[in-house]
């Protein structure tokens, strides 16, 4: 009995330990930095505009959005919560109410809104209600962060014709608040890793 009480205790602590470290387990002794602001040629040019997303760990949701056609700059960053300037540790703790996601900004001239949100629904399970894959936790639930009454219709169109597929989509609407970009050892970690996502992958779910 004791065995198996210390089994099942141990097992507990594991699974909540990847619940909210999932995304990091990461060397973070490093003091690396990167460019988390658009140029200003790009926030002041008409051209260029941005789209949010949250949807499970931010190191593979950029992964796949900084190889898209039209995306110019993507950071990775917290928002939804209510700190100010939270750090990965406040977010992994639940108590900054935060949803770890991806700011994309791409030329309009060569791609659109719809096309990112696509993309976005494509390359997680926006089914999934409690977190992305094994990453579990309010930190990695799916959410379109929309700036425009037109963001926020291309979305819900996009749900309404995966939900009428038979799938039961379990993303969120909400209104874009303050996105804060996360630490620098965060920001294209695949790239300096040189490895791919664990939690993922790209599927077609439109046609």
């Amino acid at each position: 009995m004791t065995n198996r009480l210390f089994l099942t205790a141990a097992t507990l602590l594991f699974t909540f330990a990847g619940s909210i470290c999932g995304c990091g387990n990461t060397s973070q002794n490093t003091t690396q930095t990167t460019n988390t602001t658009e140029t200003m040629n790009q926030s002041n040019d008409p051209n260029y505009e941005t789209a949010i997303f949250a949807g499970g760990c931010f190191w593979g949701m950029q992964y796949y959005f900084e190889k898209a056609k039209g995306v110019t700059n993507t950071v990775v960053g917290y928002i939804g919560g209510h700190t100010a300037n939270p750090t990965y540790e406040q977010v992994c703790s639940h108590t900054s109410g935060h949803y770890e996601a991806i700011k994309v900004t791409y030329d309009t001239r060569v791609t659109n809104y719809e096309a990112m949100a696509r993309l976005f629904f494509n390359i997680h399970d926006p089914s999934q209600t409690d977190g992305q894959g094994p990453d579990l936790g309010e930190q990695y639930m799916s959410v379109v962060f929309y700036a425009s009454d037109a963001q926020k219709q291309t979305a819900q169109n996009l749900i309404t014709q995966l939900n009428k597929k038979g799938m039961k989509i379990a993303t969120q609407l909400k209104p874009a608040t303050t996105f804060y970009p996360a630490e620098g050892y965060h920001q294209h970690h695949y790239d300096h890793e040189g490895t791919t996502p664990y939690c993922h992958h790209f599927v077609d779910k439109f046609n």
